[in-house]
Parts: C-alpha cells; structure tokens; sequence
C-alpha cells in the first residue's frame, strides 16, 4: 500500500469507546424501540436481548479479525482476503447502502427533535445545519472529530441516565401483559429490527486503519462498546414499558419521549429531547465517518471511482468522501419511508455481518482468538434474523445487491 493513501493511527481506547457508543446510540434506541413494540408487544425486549447477543457474537468476530486486518473498510477487506472479491464487494456495498439509508433518516431526526428544543426556525433547516458543520468537523480530522464525538456521547448517556433513574420507580407491571401478543413471530421480527440498534459498533473495525495498537485497542473497545449498549438498551426498554407500555410507544415516533412525560421527575421529557437530539448527532458524525472510509477503502481496489482514495495532506482525511458522503445525506434526508429505510437497512447490515462471520470463520485457527462457535452463531442469527423480515424488505435489498454489481463493473470499466 502506498504511502500516500495511508491514514495516520491517533486514535486511542477512549476515542474508539466513544466513536462506537457514538454509533451505537442513536436512533435505534429513541425511535425504532417504536416500531418494534409494535411488531411483538412488551415482548420486544426479549428481541432486544436476542439481538444484543447475536450482536456481541458478530462483535466478537468483527473483533477478532479487526485486530489481524486493521485497515479502512472492516468487513470489506476481511471478505477480499479470506473469501473472494463478491463477498467483500457484497459487505462493502451494502455497509454504503444501510449507513446512507439510515443517516438520513438520522439527519431528519436530529432536525425534529432539535426544532423542538428550539423552535425558531424548521426541522430540515436544523439538519441541514447539522450535516454541514458535521462534514467541516470531519474535514478537521479524526482526533477533532473524536474529541466532538466524546463530549456528544457523554451528553447523550447522562440525558438516558436520567431516563432510567427517574422511570424506573415509576414503572407500571400491568404495562407488561400480555407480554407477547405476537408470539414467537413478533419476538424475532423485533429482534432484527432491534439489531440495528446495535450495529454502531462496526465503525471501530470501519476506522481500524486509524487505531493505535489495533491489535490491543480494537478487541477491548469492541467488547467494551457492545457489553454497556446492551445493559443500557434494556434497563431503557424496560422503563420505557413500564411507563406508557408497548401500545404507546408504537403509536407515536418519539417513544422515549412520550414515555418521559408519564414520569413525574422534573424536566425529564426536556431532558430526554436533548439527548435525543445529541444522539442523532453522534450517529451523523459516525456515519459521516465511517461512510467515507469505506469509500476510501473500497476505491483502493477500484471498486469505487479512485479520485475518493486521496486524503487531504495535512488533515490526513479522505476529505471527497466526506464530502460525497454528506451530500448522498442531505439528498437522502428528504426522501423515504422511516419503517420501509429501517427494516431495509436491518436486511443489508444482517448480509454484511453474515460475511463477517464468514470471514472469521476461515481465519486460521490460531488467528481465532474466540473459536470458530461465536462465528457460527453469529452467522447463524444474522441469516435466521434476515428471514424474520418481511418478504418485500429481503426482495428489495437483493436488488440493492445487484445494483451494486452493475455500479462496480461500470467503475472498474470507467476508471
């Protein structure tokens, strides 16, 4: 590899916890706990669990190999050197598809909740604004741009805290039955839709490339990241029922919020607004992030057009991805079905760990640091999650699939 196109390692465990948290928490947490209440009932949160422990198996994986492989791109160069070029052209393409769809739903988010907090002016006036200074501050570099993520998660965990101390004493048990009034069925469709709630922490194996001692950092943030998401998402879930039940939180966008304002702590909905809304940026400034490295790694093997490996010389960024990136956001955000875009990236992000564990899976057997059991039952939960999905949703990400064929072949025939 070229000296050129190399990114510099500045990032330490701290900043990878937080860029993983940062990814992780966001709208998966405030707005599709929603939509899967709706699908299965108080019983979404044994989907949550279900889908935080096949997270942690794929984490474990995405770990493994990151610590072997620490380059731009994650499951993308994982599947070219120990698959073959479809299944890490495949993982790549579909990271693109699942962070693009879900960002700029993100970007609205952020607009909405933020717009309430300070009304002067309209919700995509304030995505606007936010995606825009998001690009400046990853045009700055990764340690700016971890250092804004840092103080954006602490805001965003302090404001949940708060959530599950002041709610919990309040909790209603009678907002627990039926439990599962969608029986089985509805438990594993919410247990995809909750795992892309969990998929933030992909971005530290995204970003390995700029880690120091990958080897050490990757493993420990990955596990760190993972194992606090899952204890925070359920004690949230949990209060969240237990406050306004499964039936509320499905009728409304802002879950969490309609939930806050059934708690009698003082200043709670206001708080969980601004957490929301520091939530929605965390994960924007992730994407942002993360996004453009794929592009960066996937243009290394000229499966994306080369003008997006260059790297600005003095910030050391791939600063035209970032820049595409944001402007794919801004078009996006104006566009699009919330449900339809959350279920659709649930089925490309379950394709792209699939590979991950594949991946893993032909790692050499001292390379394997947890046994080849994680990788097979991380894979075997991403495929039986991705079959939970509606038939429409699996119909539409393979066409993204092949899509994505026909763009590569156009790339690598064009430049």
């Amino acid at each position: 590899m070229e000296k050129s196109v190399e990114l510099e390692r500045v990032l330490g465990l701290k900043d990878a916890v937080g860029i993983g948290l940062g990814a992780i928490i966001g709208a998966g947490i405030f707005v599709v706990t929603g939509v899967a209440a709706g699908v299965s009932g108080p019983s979404f949160i044994v989907g949550l669990l279900i889908a935080g422990v096949i997270a942690s198996f794929n984490a474990l994986s995405s770990a493994q190999l990151a610590a072997v492989y620490p380059q731009s791109g994650g499951t993308y160069e994982y599947g070219y050197q120990l698959l073959n070029p479809v299944l890490g052209f495949s993982a790549g393409w579909m990271f693109l598809i699942s962070k693009l769809s879900a960002a700029g739903v993100v970007a609205i988010g952020f607009g909405s909740y933020f717009h309430q907090l300070v009304p002067l002016f309209s919700p995509i006036m304030y995505s606007v604004t936010a995606v825009i200074l998001l690009i400046v501050a990853n045009l700055a570099g990764i340690q700016k741009a971890g250092r804004l993520n840092l103080i954006i998660v602490s805001l965003t965990l302090l404001a949940l805290i708060y959530f599950i101390v002041a709610g919990i004493p309040e909790i209603r048990t009678h907002n627990f039955t039926p439990f599962a009034p969608f029986g089985i069925k509805g438990i594993a469709e919410a247990a995809a839709l909750m795992f892309f709630a969990f998929t933030g922490y992909a971005r530290i194996a995204t970003l390995a490339e700029e880690v120091k001692s990958p080897e050490k950092t990757i493993p420990q943030a990955v596990i760190i990241t993972i194992i606090s998401a899952i204890v925070l998402y359920i004690l949230i879930a949990i209060t969240a029922v237990g406050l306004i039940g499964s039936e509320a939180m499905a009728s409304v966008k802002s879950p969490l919020q309609a939930a806050a304002q059934h708690a009698s702590m003082p200043g709670l909905s206001i708080i969980i607004t601004i957490g929301a809304a520091t939530a929605m940026l965390g994960v924007l400034l992730s994407q942002i992030l993360g996004i453009s490295r794929m592009m960066f790694a996937m243009s290394r093997r000229k499966d994306l057009p080369g003008f997006l490996e260059k790297i600005h010389p003095r910030y050391k960024v791939p600063q035209t991805g970032i820049l595409i990136t944001g402007a794919v956001i801004l078009v996006l955000s104006v566009f699009g079905n919330f449900e339809f875009i959350v279920r659709s990236a649930s089925f490309s992000i379950l394709l792209y760990y699939s590979i991950t564990n594949l991946a893993a899976l032909q790692q050499p057997a001292h390379q394997q640091r947890f046994g080849k059991f994680i990788a097979i039952a991380g894979l075997m939960g991403c495929i039986a999650m991705s079959l939970s999905l509606p038939l429409k949703v699996i119909v539409t990400g393979l066409m993204l699939w092949v899509i994505g064929f026909i763009l590569r072949f156009v790339c690598k025939k064009a430049f």
